[in-house]
């Protein structure tokens, strides 16, 4: 017993020069490595790689040794390493990358073509060799022993999580669609996952038309499968194809008999982006369900509220109005006035003072709805600065203006306050009230709403510019109650009443005014072809005013949203950019811009 105590002893005792030696060696190694200094770093870690045979030291020697490109070290290290470890995959991918950095192509290729066809059937080991490739920056290889792992294994659902996030990195989209195919094929929790993914790699329209392209020949083969048919549902609303998506959502909804949950949604959706035809005829199918149905109620009052909206975008005719304000007053008649349908007799009382012509009908609503108990402060707030505009197109002047006091109190330094403030200052100035709007206008320039603040500065400037004269003076009152006829709906006249004061003042000052007006005119009546010249003739003024880059923004606009000019779009948004880089427009017209060039913008 005392001896072999002694024997630990002593071996313990000797190895400690050893155990020394070696850290200082790995120590010494470490600081050379990374100091640049590859040679004298590899000669340690050969000596700690060979002496300990831990895998721990084999990239970094061989990293050394390519780094000082000592090739024929390198060659001879990792063949005298095979021949001790024949078969090992790890020694024969150093290999092929020895072969590649030297120049040596051919034996690089057949060294990696023999690795895939000795694969052994083993998953882990696969996924181990790949991600040995993965670090070395070997992708298309690493996808290659995922893909032969697959063949191996004969599973073609192995490896998908790895080849997914390869494809993705090497924005490979064919390979991610169709790996993403592939998997849905069986797992169809992945379709959020491919929803949210997708986008972060595909451009544009092409690689959505190649996405649908592959979904509609998987359908041919497996109709059933609802995750192919959702995702083909989701890339046409991707592409804004609207009507193409809802054939899908109606042959699938006749499909798996549901309810009208996911078509419910998607009608949501298609209001929400504007494609009110599309929204329209979604909740008039789910109304076919029956009223027995749980969308029934709800759909019906989707339904009028799209066609508002359609009607609010100017797709609608007179006929269209009526029938529109019948059904809000059906509401209204079977429910009563109540909070419940406030809303109905808001929209009612909002057709009939700007599309129907009878605000004093509207007026009396309103009036009666302010009664009603139990709205909100908010909801009052609403309808009393619609009441005020009312009794401006019926020329109250002093009731509008003791409405938007009211308002104005109540919201103090909250939005729907300073919205207050500016339609006094407006009417003012409609008034001709030049120094009260100007000094309010003054005030809201500092406001923390940047559209109010926009145009309240536009308001104050306008005023200040014209009225240095007597001349101004004058053009400005013409030119101000025009503003108020175009604010009574009566286009023609206020226009008439614009394009009579360079005659009566030829020498005023309001010309970029004048365009603008009529431009925001032309563009309200969707005589869009009407406004483009006004709008370039204020752009090409030489002398450029307060309106220019707003007249570019919105010139851009029409022609990538209304006239299909994206090109000519773009070349004005980047006029925009380069001429008025301060312009508030500036944020916008640049991610128009991009669009337009097809780059990729997260949402």
């Amino acid at each position: 017993m005392i001896k072999r105590v002694f024997a630990i002893i002593f071996f313990l005792v000797c190895s400690v020069p050893l155990f020394a030696q070696d850290s200082n060696d790995n120590e010494m190694a470490m600081q050379y490595y990374q100091n640049g200094e590859y040679q004298k770093s590899a000669v340690l870690l050969e000596k700690l790689l060979f002496k300990t045979k831990s895998e721990a030291y084999l990239d970094l020697y061989f990293n050394a040794l390519l780094k000082s490109k000592q090739y024929e070290s390198a060659d001879k290290a990792i063949k005298k390493l095979i021949r001790q470890n024949p078969g090992t995959l790890k020694y024969e991918l150093i290999q092929g990358r020895i072969y590649k950095e030297k120049g040596d192509p051919e034996n690089s290729a057949k060294t990696f073509d023999h690795l895939l066809h000795t694969l052994p059937d083993d998953e882990a080991k696969i996924r181990s060799l790949a991600n040995d490739i993965y670090q070395l920056g070997e992708y298309d290889l690493a996808i290659s022993v995922f893909l032969q792992g697959r063949k191996n294994l004969k599973n073609d659902q192995a490896f998908t999580f790895e080849l997914l996030s390869l494809y993705r990195f090497k924005k490979d989209k064919n390979k991610l669609s169709e790996e993403y195919l592939n998997a849905l094929s069986t797992m169809p929790q992945m379709l959020q996952q491919a929803e949210t993914v997708i986008p972060s790699v595909f451009e544009n329209n092409a690689d959505y038309l190649m996405l649908q392209t592959a979904l509609l020949k998987r359908l041919q083969k497996d109709p059933q499968n609802e995750s192919y048919s959702r995702l083909l549902i989701w890339q046409y609303l991707q592409q804004k194809d609207y009507e193409m998506a809802l054939r899908q959502l109606i042959a699938q909804d006749k499909r798996i008999k549901d309810n009208g949950t996911i078509l419910f949604e998607h009608a949501q959706l298609f209001t929400s982006n504007k494609a009110y035809e599309m929204a329209i005829k979604a909740y008039s199918y789910l109304l076919l369900k029956g009223k027995e149905n749980e969308f029934y109620l709800p759909s019906k009052l989707a339904l009028i509220d799209a066609r508002y909206q359609l009607l609010r975008s100017g797709k609608s005719d007179k006929k269209d109005v009526i029938l529109l304000a019948d059904q809000y007053q059906e509401i209204l008649d079977e429910y009563g006035s109540n909070t419940r349908t406030l809303f109905a007799l808001r929209k009612w009382a909002n057709l009939q003072t700007y599309y129907l012509q009878d605000p004093k009908k509207a007026e009396t609503a309103l009036e009666a709805a302010l009664k009603i108990p139990g709205i909100s402060s908010i909801e009052m707030g609403e309808m009393k600065l619609e009441l005020g505009d009312i009794y401006r197109l019926t020329q109250q002047p002093w009731e509008a203006i003791l409405m938007y006091g009211q308002v104005a109190k109540e919201f103090e330094n909250q939005n729907i306050g300073t919205e207050a403030k500016y339609r006094s200052a407006r009417l003012s100035f409609e008034q001709g009230n030049f120094s009260y709007a100007k000094s309010q206008a003054d005030i809201l320039k500092a406001s923390t709403e940047q559209l109010i603040a926009n145009d309240a500065l536009n308001l104050s400037l306008l005023i200040s510019d014209h009225l240095e004269t007597a001349t101004d003076t004058l053009a400005l009152k013409m030119y101000a109650a025009a503003e108020a006829l175009q604010f009574r709906n009566l286009s023609a006249a206020a226009i008439a009443k614009v394009d009579s004061i360079p005659f009566l003042y030829p020498k005023n000052s309001l010309t970029d005014d004048i365009l603008m007006f009529k431009s925001d005119i032309h563009i309200k009546n969707k005589d869009f072809m009407l406004a483009v010249p006004l709008l370039k003739e204020l752009i090409n003024h030489q002398q450029k005013g307060n309106w220019a880059d707003e007249a570019l923004f919105i010139l851009a606009g029409l022609y990538e949203d209304q006239l299909n000019d994206p090109e000519q779009a773009k070349t004005l948004y980047q006029q925009l950019i380069t001429d008025f880089p301060g312009s508030m427009f500036v944020t916008e017209a640049r991610k128009h811009f991009r669009r337009i060039r097809g780059d990729n913008i997260e949402s």
